[in-house]
């Protein structure tokens, strides 16, 4: 079975995705990362690092493509994704500024130089054309069982390479050869492998990131507007992992986060109520209803006092 697999780019960054893709190419914490953008922003290297945005605006077309993306081939086609005002909120996403192509990277620290340039290179891959590959996949059947074989071909690498110096190497071209259907062949060499399921692998900062980013989301009603989705906002997630490594209910372990006994004994006691992300899905709704006057702070207060009184008295029994 062959097929042509097409993968369009990712968007520039937002402050999420950035912290988490420094954290699985370089190992920087959610803080880390976050530390060398504002630093790169306070020199005027990029653009403001603390936005959940993941677009560009419709007037920074012509500046952007005349002064950065024009340097190098991209895909037209990829403009009006990129560039999409209403898909901006306060910010636009992380961009390099102009003004960084003439002053160069000279003089800052290299954990900074990374960032800026994973920042540049995914800017440029953005607009990028579209990664092309020729995937073959071959079923055998053999004494009633079917045994598959699956392979993949880079035929055009588009915007990936922009990224190259992160690619993974599990992500080699694996080419099969070429095979009719019905051809038969001997069986020259045989093992049997014993495997066993894994348990689900600890946090890092990256998957962390991200689930914090879309919990509770499913909660959340269809059509309804909130103002902030998932566990905190882009720029408050790495104080919060912070605080919680800080105080001892999580520790590092390597590139894992690790809930300790302390964190565990916590997780225990709370009530279920405060403790899961649909209260806060809930809570944002309730609030998006207080910004369009159909309820009020005092009665969205009022509740949460009576939800805690009730488990307070609860624990007290």
């Amino acid at each position: 079975i062959q097929k042509e697999k097409i993968t369009k780019p990712d968007l520039p960054f937002d402050l999420t995705t950035l912290q988490r893709e420094c954290n699985k190419y370089f190992g920087y914490s959610a803080k880390q990362t976050l530390d060398y953008a504002q630093s790169l922003y306070e020199k005027k290297l990029i653009t403001y690092p603390r936005t959940d945005s993941r677009c560009l605006t419709e007037d920074m077309i012509v500046s952007t493509v005349n002064n950065i993306l024009g340097k190098n081939d991209f895909d037209t086609e990829r403009i009006k994704v990129v560039f999409d005002s209403k898909k901006v909120t306060d910010h636009h996403a992380i961009i390099p500024t102009v003004s960084s192509l003439s002053e160069g990277l000279s003089g800052i620290p290299e954990s900074e130089a990374k960032v800026y340039r994973l920042i540049s290179n995914k800017l440029h891959a953005s607009v990028g054309y579209p990664l092309i590959e020729n995937t073959t996949k071959i079923v055998a059947s053999f004494d009633g069982f079917e045994f598959t074989s699956a392979g993949k071909v880079v035929k055009d690498d588009g915007f990936t390479k922009y990224l190259k110096d992160y690619k993974s190497k599990k992500n080699e071209d694996i080419e099969l050869p070429d095979v009719k259907v019905g051809d038969v062949f001997e069986v020259e060499n045989k093992e049997i492998k014993e495997k066993f399921t894994q348990p689900q692998k600890h946090f890092t900062e990256d998957t962390l990131l991200k689930a914090m980013e879309v919990a509770g989301n499913d909660a959340l009603e269809n059509g309804v507007e909130v103002e902030r989705k998932g566990l905190g906002t882009p720029a408050t997630r790495a104080g919060i992992i912070e605080n919680l490594i800080y105080k001892g209910f999580v520790e590092r372990d390597k590139k894992n986060l690790v809930a300790t006994h302390k964190g565990i004994s916590l997780v225990t006691i709370v009530s279920d109520t405060f403790k899961s992300a649909e209260t806060t899905a809930k809570w944002e709704m309730e609030l998006t209803e207080i910004a369009q006057g159909k309820t009020s702070k005092e009665e969205f207060l009022k509740d949460i006092e009576k939800e805690i009184r009730e488990v307070v008295l609860t624990y007290s029994k």
